[in-house]
């Protein structure tokens, strides 16, 4: 199962390659949400994770914010290097490669707030997601927001494909982890959980929630 598990970062890789603007150049409705949340609340310095193509962190950084962005795939920390340097926008992105499953390389508290679009539901392990939302309150500085959108389990994806546990399902070669409001419940042990927001996204269309949670 590692070994599937393993094997979506050289398929995202792969993607992010052939399909350079797989997602577009817009930036998403939740990052318009968020990036207007984290302005009222007067958070400056974010962390995002899964940046993939960068649509949403040159979107914050030409709000105004200072932006790191982790992605496990090369290919798209490069796409977002270029792309920030080609906007002027270098001084106000940092990009690095990092696998989520480890412990993010940064100081405790050394962020206003943390976004992720879909990052939460990718091939991850629930422990391993009980990881990272513990290790994203380590780095959020206090009364921090995170801000994470997933695929749940009304999506019409859901229960198809191939299973590969814990509700996760293989479709199209891509495993999605498909969350439950008592998945997000169980992710906010130490937030306050603010709002779980249902929202569609996309020709299918998915179905996600767009969870908002404050560090306590």
């Amino acid at each position: 199962m590692k070994d599937i598990l393993d094997a979506q970062r050289q398929h995202w890789q792969k993607t992010f390659i052939q399909k350079p603007e797989m997602f577009g150049g817009e930036p998403s409705d939740p990052a318009r949400a968020a990036a207007e949340l984290f302005e009222k609340e007067g958070k400056t310095t974010l962390l995002e994770l899964g940046g993939g193509q960068g649509r949403d962190t040159l979107f914050f950084a030409r709000a105004g914010f200072r932006v790191h962005v982790l992605d496990y795939s090369e290919s798209a920390v490069d796409a977002i290097t270029k792309r920030a340097q080609q906007q002027g926008l270098g001084g106000a992105i940092t990009a690095l490669r990092h696998d989520v499953r480890d412990r993010l390389p940064f100081d405790d508290e050394s962020f206003d707030g943390c976004y992720s679009h879909m990052l939460f539901c990718m091939a991850l392990t629930t422990t391993e997601l009980e990881f990272l939302s513990a290790e994203v309150r380590r780095v959020l500085r206090p009364n921090g927001l995170h801000v994470y959108t997933v695929r749940h389990s009304g999506d019409s994806d859901y229960g198809t494909g191939i299973a590969r546990g814990e509700d996760m399902y293989e479709v199209d070669g891509f495993i999605v982890h498909f969350f439950t409001k008592e998945m997000v419940g169980r992710l906010a042990k130490g937030y306050k959980l603010l709002s779980i927001d249902a929202f569609d996204e996309g020709k299918l269309p998915r179905k996600l929630f767009r969870v908002t949670l404050r560090k306590i």
